[in-house]
């Protein structure tokens, strides 16, 4: 049992406004009630109040975790370099790693993630096929050199991560793994009252083969995911897939050069020869950690630089800009693959599939006619590198495919092998062999987590928060203290919570009762309980529901029942 915590004494400001900087809803409330304060971009204070809500949400994952079958340890988040040398990802991870040295100069990383961690512990403890599948978890402070903190919680330099690793002796039952955890996802979100919606995704700087995202669909989201209404597809914009327009059919005609005075852009282009977009190729110019790229994709498609990064598995890949594409010996506005020595070249399949197309001549004002692949120009790779947008075909059916903000709430991911190979986690079969096991990796954010929540669960006055992740069960509003039938009241209505198991936080603080009241909707409390010489003269106390705005009175007896119940 735990004694209520009377406001007068707990440590808690709450704000009328929010700072002008908070954008988002989630962000103003987590102001506002008093949960959360800014030390620098992307680090807060939690209060005691932020950090009971914290603690809810965490036990909420912890629960469903342990009915998936996981179990939970801890790993350090300050790591050696090396193990991240093994990895390979000491190099991958670029600029957000955090690289710090001790006082014998020997290098660490703040771990961003556990990959490393928790392979290294897996070596050290699997030898055999018995001791597979097992998948361990963990809740543990990540770091992360984010160069744009923002939106409050959602996106922080050092933050609390829930992350998982399965080990597995083969892919069939990293299958079982993966689908326990997703499941379990699926729980955790529903329990939460946050929406989520599961997409393909891609696997980034984690690397993998299955990848998929638990979205939180809202416009103030920072992530771009494609639906087909129709057919219920959905990928992160990073990943998505489409059904191109069809090329224009024609019989290869024999390359011919034209003069295009001013024409630079594919718009002007097709423009000045009366053709369709489609019927263009486009260059487009990246260094790939410092090395330029030739991009060639047609006319009407862009390139999605995420694909073309894990294609070229470039730690850093950035648009040459024209300084660059002149030292190159390029001309910008009219290059094309055609006779390119000296430079790596990657098309998009759609450039390679059209026949008659129209690119660049290589110099200045002029194009050329009717290139096809093979023939006039080729590639060093090709493959899928196009960007999915809003009106494209649906991959799957017949649809159009639509473009929605969202919140990465969850991310879960077939990693198989690789770590396993780097950091030489290996177990014996049932034959004697040794082999690598095959891992998976799940992770949820609790901090991204609770915004999301307070972003599904408001109105104009504050947060309503889910019954089960609610800082406090009660809130309870005293007026008129002084008078002694209402302490009398009060300690007996606080015995009852207490005896019943019931966490409130009681307003015993010298304010008007208008105070107290707007406090009372703004921190969110499912249920507010009102002690006051008017209510007990109704024969209680006042019993108020926090997201119907219902009340009435009723006995002190009555009202701590109800909220056992969980009902008003």
């Amino acid at each position: 049992m735990t004694a209520p915590t009377r406001m007068s004494r707990f440590f808690l400001k709450t704000l009328r406004e929010a700072p002008a900087e908070a954008e988002l809803p989630s962000h103003r409330l987590l102001l506002r009630a008093g949960l959360v304060m800014p030390l620098a971009a992307g680090l807060y204070c939690f209060t005691p109040l932020g950090w009971r809500a914290m603690r809810r949400v965490e036990e909420l994952v912890r629960e469903e975790m342990n009915r998936a079958g996981a179990q939970e340890l801890r790993l350090p988040a300050l790591q050696p370099v090396e193990l991240w040398e093994k990895s390979g990802r000491n190099e991958t991870f670029g600029g957000v790693l955090y690289r710090v040295a001790d006082r014998r100069e020997r290098d660490f990383v703040l771990a961003p993630t556990h990959e490393e961690a928790i392979s290294a512990l897996a070596a050290s403890q699997v030898q055999s096929y018995r001791d597979l599948p097992v998948t361990l978890y963990q809740f543990q402070q990540k770091f992360r050199d984010e160069p744009r903190p923002r939106g409050g919680l959602i996106r922080l330099r050092e933050f609390c991560m829930k992350d998982a690793y399965s080990f597995d002796p083969d892919w069939e039952t990293l299958d079982d793994s993966y689908q326990a955890m997703f499941d379990a996802y699926a729980r955790i979100f529903e329990r939460a009252e946050v929406p989520a919606l599961p997409v393909e995704a891609d696997s980034g700087a984690i690397g993998g083969k299955d990848s998929q995202e638990f979205i939180y669909l809202n416009e103030n989201g920072e992530d771009e995911v494609l639906l087909c209404p129709g057919c219920g597809y959905a990928a992160n914009a990073e990943k998505a897939t489409f059904r191109a327009e069809p090329p224009v059919e024609a019989e290869p005609a024999p390359a011919e050069r034209v003069d295009t005075p001013g024409v630079a852009t594919i718009a002007s282009l097709a423009a000045f020869l009366g053709i369709e977009e489609r019927q263009t190729v486009k260059a487009v110019f990246y260094a790939a950690d410092g090395e330029p790229v030739f991009v060639a994709i047609r006319g009407d498609l862009e390139v999605n630089e995420t694909k073309l990064r894990n294609l070229l598995k470039a730690v850093e890949l950035e648009p040459m800009d024209d300084a660059a594409v002149e030292r190159a010996g390029l001309v910008a506005g009219s290059a094309s693959p055609v006779g390119l020595e000296g430079m790596r070249v990657v098309a998009d399949a759609s450039a390679t599939a059209a026949a008659n197309l129209v690119g660049g001549a290589n110099e200045r004002d002029a194009h050329l006619l009717n290139l096809n692949y093979g023939r006039d120009w080729t590639a060093e790779v090709v493959e899928d590198i196009a960007l999915a947008e809003g009106g494209h075909g649906c991959p799957s059916c017949e649809g159009t495919l639509e473009v929605r903000s969202g919140m990465e709430l969850g991310h879960v991911f077939k990693l198989g092998t690789s770590y396993a190979e780097a950091l030489d986690v290996r177990y014996l079969d049932g034959e004697g062999e040794r082999r690598h096991a095959v891992m998976g990796c799940y992770g949820i954010g609790v901090d991204r987590l609770l915004a999301a929540i307070l972003e599904a669960n408001h109105d104009e006055d504050g947060i309503t928060w889910p019954r089960t992740l609610a800082p406090f069960d009660v809130h309870v509003v005293v007026l008129g203290g002084d008078k002694p039938e209402v302490a009398e009241a009060l300690s007996e209505l606080e015995a009852a919570l207490e005896g019943a198991g019931l966490e409130a936080l009681v307003d015993d603080r010298d304010e008007s009762p208008g105070a107290k009241f707007k406090d009372a909707d703004l921190l969110g409390m499912p249920v507010r309980l009102t002690v006051s010489p008017r209510a007990l003269g109704g024969g209680g106390v006042e019993l108020r529901e926090r997201t119907s705005g219902e009340s009435e009175v009723v006995s002190i007896g009555e009202a701590v029942e109800r909220i056992v119940a969980g009902g008003s």
